[in-house]
């Protein structure tokens, strides 16, 4: 029994296409959660695929009803050890964004995995179908290795509503709190900070929604006729945004910064590169915060986007002034800023800048900021336990650049949160033509298995030393 007999062994399922055979089913499952129609089949998902594997590696499993009428169901699940020295939570979604089938590629197909070369093409390959499986499967031959004892106990949540927001999730784990009490949550969403170099991340960057309005009459009016004695809502609204973030992309409210980049993460986010991949966008140099990295600027720092600006008729424009202009707007922001007073700063800023008539509406805040301290004993543990299995440092980022649930796990549920990402910034994975890289997902078996035998045999120290 050793730690390279799991992983050899965990790797096997991957060589001799078992892995891919497990994958292809679970693609199969069309689970949109964007449409109300899917219920049944999310519910299938649980029911018909996951849980019978949970229950063939001793978990006990249930499904749950979101508390949200008509949302998607969770699967909670749990493998208790008599003596174990602590507990592992861990988590994944098996819902997708819609397919958009039409607008793959030809050859592609997003319910079925398509194999070209080093990429495996599939919807859920890469967010969230193979990122949960590829653990699961880890964790299934770490289990076999070790003759069914771990040491530790394992509990899981499986939600089938991450791509619509994760309705009910934190309602669900506020009302089991007790049946999901652990001491670690070990999960995998998101991309690496590249293909090339294992990643770990502790918590996400927040989400803050806001809309900007301005309506100065009804109708529009013959530009020929009022042009020039008419206040032009497109122009004025244009010049309310920037006065709240400048022509450079840096935010010009005080408010919406966060009191300070701890030196934990600066030191963290030292060695990270953010780009550069074949497929990457041409990062603009002197876009926000001056004075800051490239990943200090998109993992560390607050960033303030115009996502969609409507005025007038832009499909079919006409010689009129139009009566009103819209902006949707957001934050991503990360811990430390004052989220909560967001909306009070933005009003207090547009009035002191003469924009009083411009109204302001916050849509929702999606997900919160998280972040655990890079300095704790446990990611101290799983960086070393992931450069064991591969030889090479692997990235730590304070908290992904994107946005998860993290909350739910670490203030409801009150835990350490390690986020071991199995896919790349270039997957496509909420738009057509969705994919995995096969030497990546190999990779990640490998990783896993190596951090749930580490976790037996090192993760009491760990937990004692945390405690």
């Amino acid at each position: 029994m050793s730690r390279q007999q799991a992983i050899d062994q965990t790797l096997a399922r991957f060589d001799d296409g078992r892995f891919q055979q497990t994958l292809a089913r679970r693609v199969a499952f069309r689970t949109e959660s964007q449409d109300a129609a899917s219920g049944p089949i999310l519910r299938s998902y649980l029911d018909d695929e996951i849980a019978p594997q949970l229950e063939a590696l001793g978990f006990s499993c249930r499904v749950v009803d979101n508390p949200i009428a008509g949302k998607s169901p969770f699967l909670l699940a749990e493998r208790i050890e008599p003596g174990a020295a602590f507990t592992l939570l861990t988590y994944g979604h098996g819902d997708v964004v819609r397919g958009y089938d039409a607008q793959w590629r030809d050859g592609l197909k997003p319910w079925e995995i398509v194999v070209e070369g080093n990429r495996w093409y599939g919807r859920g390959t890469a967010d969230n179908k193979g990122q949960h499986t590829i653990n699961l499967t880890a964790l299934e031959q770490v289990l076999a290795v070790r003759s069914g004892k771990l040491g530790y106990n394992v509990k899981i949540i499986l939600e089938m509503g991450e791509e619509d927001g994760s309705p009910g999730l934190n309602e669900v784990c506020a009302a089991n709190s007790e049946l999901l009490a652990a001491d670690l949550f070990i999960a995998s969403d998101g991309p690496r900070v590249s293909a090339s170099r294992a990643t770990m991340f502790l918590g996400s960057r927040g989400v803050f929604n806001f809309d900007l309005h301005l309506k100065l009459r009804e109708g529009g009016h013959h530009s020929g006729n009022w042009g020039g004695l008419l206040r032009n809502p497109g122009i004025r609204l244009a010049h309310a945004i920037a006065s709240l973030v400048d022509a450079k992309g840096r935010i010009l409210v005080p408010g919406l910064l966060p009191k300070e980049l701890p030196e934990s993460v600066r030191a963290a986010l030292k060695d990270i590169a953010v780009g550069g991949d074949v497929n990457d966008p041409e990062i603009d140099p002197d876009w926000g915060e001056p004075g800051l990295s490239a990943a200090e600027r998109v993992l560390g720092w607050n960033s303030f986007e115009v996502l969609a600006f409507t005025t007038g008729n832009p499909a079919m424009p006409v010689h009129a002034i139009p009566s009103e202009a819209r902006a949707h707007c957001h934050m991503r922001y990360v811990v430390g800023s004052d989220h909560t007073h967001f909306l009070d700063h933005i009003r207090a800023h547009l009035d002191a800048h003469g924009f009083d008539d411009v109204e302001l509406r916050k849509t929702d805040v999606r997900m919160a900021a998280t972040r655990l301290d890079p300095d704790d004993a446990w990611v101290r543990w799983g960086l070393a336990s992931i450069e064991r299995s591969t030889g090479q440092r692997p990235a730590l980022l304070p908290n992904l650049g994107g946005s998860l649930p993290n909350e739910v796990f670490s203030e409801t549920l009150g835990l350490p949160t390690l986020w071991v990402p199995h896919s790349y910034p270039a997957c496509s994975q909420h738009a057509p033509n969705e994919h995995i890289l096969a030497d990546v997902t190999r990779e990640s078996l490998h990783i896993m298995a190596g951090l749930f035998w580490d976790l037996a045999e090192e993760g009491p120290g760990v937990f004692k030393e945390r405690r």
